[in-house]
This record gives structure tokens, C-alpha cells and sequence, in this order.
């Protein structure tokens, strides 16, 4: 299986997504006082959400390429 520079570096998105989500999420429970399980559930769902936006991207980029 060959696969090009391209194909292997989209990966990154993905994981760059889902990385900057559970932060983004975190920070926003924390600043608005939230108690610990409050930080782990918005960082798990702003962290799905930043990982199916990178999804998206990842396949928009590929179908141009």
C-alpha cells in the first residue's frame, strides 16, 4: 500500500481537532465555575465536535486533491 505525503499528513487534522477541542471545552467549564466532571463531559463533547469537523475537513481536502 502506497500511500503520498498527502494522504499520511491528514491524519494530523483529526488529531489536531480533537486535541484543541478538549481543550477549547475544558477552559469554557472551567471559566464558567464548573466542578470536575463538569471540565471532563465539555471537554469530551467539544472534543467530538472539533474531531468531526476535522473529519470534514480532512475529506474536502482529499476529494480536491
Amino acid at each position: 500500500m502506497c500511500l503520498s505525503p498527502v494522504l499520511r499528513d491528514t491524519g494530523m487534522i483529526i488529531l489536531a481537532g480533537m486535541v484543541l477541542g478538549v481543550l477549547v471545552g475544558s477552559f469554557t467549564a472551567k471559566n464558567r465555575g464548573g466542578r470536575k466532571l463538569d471540565i471532563l463531559q465539555y471537554g469530551a463533547a467539544y472534543g467530538i465536535a472539533f474531531t468531526l469537523v476535522g473529519v470534514l475537513v480532512t475529506i474536502i481536502i482529499e476529494r480536491n486533491l
